[in-house]
């Protein structure tokens, strides 16, 4: 992999899915891994094939499907789930299994009531039992984000010896700062050895809208591999937002850290999870949000007619959108009014604007958007007034 390569890992069908309500049969799952292997993801982790017959069938049929990815299954650090997941992986051209255990002095003491020194063997066990069934195995270190660095590095350092290929810090609780989660990826750099042989991860958490700020700050600090979701749904308040860093990465290339994602997918991409999983995306979501590239000010709209970039540093084309929308409202402007006007087939003369925005004004203050079928209206007022020239 080269330095500057950083690799998605996509958990849409694992971590995603935990949202209640959310629950996906194996068709739907089948399509969805599909559509991820054809957006460009490096890695896709199928589910957690242990907890239930029906996730352990979806794993396995994945596998069977998938042509370019790395198909992952999840585990706890427990010798039966780990034989679970290889069965289940079987069929993977890819194959990983993605094992792991809590390493804060919170999960060691209340979740496990056990001590330091026993978590890394039951680590090393771990990773050594998947070791024997998949070369790739990924360690997790669950709630590093609270886990002190010092300990953590040892913790590494181990799973390293036993056989790790990647390395999962993850910010579990969403606590972090950004500044904070790179620092603990620029300590593990400079203090685990072998370091340079494993691919470190960020696993980040939304609990206080930090998860994309700080995967972004995990490798600009020597990452390089994401963990997201689709839509960024996932526990809580969800995970890192696969289309939000990838579009991160794309607009700031001094950074030189790319991704293999085809960007034009990522609107429908968007959609067919949101639709699947019945989990609505908010209007102001970043990138597939409804409003990510709607302009209603009138001031904004006159910028953005005269030069796109003037209030839009993406290309909607680039996301899979058609067209930035321009959004007749009360605060709409002239220019607004007449950009739309063009769109349906009216080319005004001043006046005629003139005339058409006064009535455009009375129909917007009666209702929070003027539609097409409004300025058809409008046109047929102005008529009664003056000529229109149809385009």
């Amino acid at each position: 992999m080269q330095n500057n390569q950083v690799q998605i890992f996509d958990t849409t069908l694992r971590d995603g899915e935990q949202v209640p309500g959310c629950k996906l049969d194996t068709r739907q799952k089948l399509v969805i891994a599909e559509r991820l292997d054809l957006l460009g993801v490096n890695v896709i982790e199928a589910g957690f094939p242990v907890s239930s017959p029906g996730d352990f069938n979806s794993v396995t049929e994945i596998a069977k499907i998938v042509k370019n990815a790395t198909v992952c299954g999840l585990t706890r650090a427990v010798e039966n789930d780990i034989k679970v997941a290889a069965e289940a992986l079987k069929f993977a051209k890819h194959p990983r299994i993605h094992t792991g255990i809590g390493t804060s002095d919170s999960h060691i003491q209340f979740k496990f009531k056990s001590n330091r020194q026993a978590v890394i063997e039951r680590a090393i066990k771990a990773v050594s039992y998947a070791k024997s069934f998949v070369e790739d195995v990924e360690f997790y270190a669950e709630d590093a984000g609270r886990t002190d660095n010092e300990y953590l590095a040892k913790v590494c350092e181990e799973v390293i010896k036993a056989g790790a290929t990647v390395l999962n810090i993850p910010d579990t609780t969403g606590y972090c700062l950004p500044e904070e989660y790179g620092a603990k990826m620029k300590y593990l750099r400079e203090n685990v050895k072998g370091i340079d042989n494993v691919i470190l991860s960020c696993h980040c958490h939304n609990d206080l809208g930090m998860a994309t700020a700080n995967s972004i700050s995990g490798v600009i600090n020597g990452a390089r591999q994401i963990e997201c979701t689709i839509n960024g749904i996932g526990e809580r308040a969800g995970n890192t937002a696969l289309e939000e860093v990838v579009m991160v990465l794309k607009q700031h290339p001094y950074l030189n850290l790319e991704t293999s994602i085809n960007t034009k997918l990522l609107y429908d991409t968007s959609i067919m999870v949101r639709e699947s999983m019945g989990m609505p995306v908010q209007p102001n979501k970043a990138i597939v949000g409804a409003n990510a590239f709607a302009h209603s000010s009138g001031i904004h709209q006159d910028g953005v007619i005269k030069n796109r970039e003037t209030y839009e540093i993406m290309d909607p084309e680039d996301v899979g959108v058609t067209e930035s929308a321009i959004v007749l409202t009360a605060r709409s402007g002239r220019a607004a009014l007449a950009y739309r006007a063009k769109k349906i087939g009216y080319e005004l003369t001043k006046v005629q604007l003139d005339i058409a925005y006064k009535a455009f004004l009375n129909t917007a203050d009666q209702q929070k958007e003027v539609k097409d079928e409004d300025i058809h209206n409008i046109m047929n007022k102005v008529n009664k007034t003056s000529k229109v020239a149809t385009a």
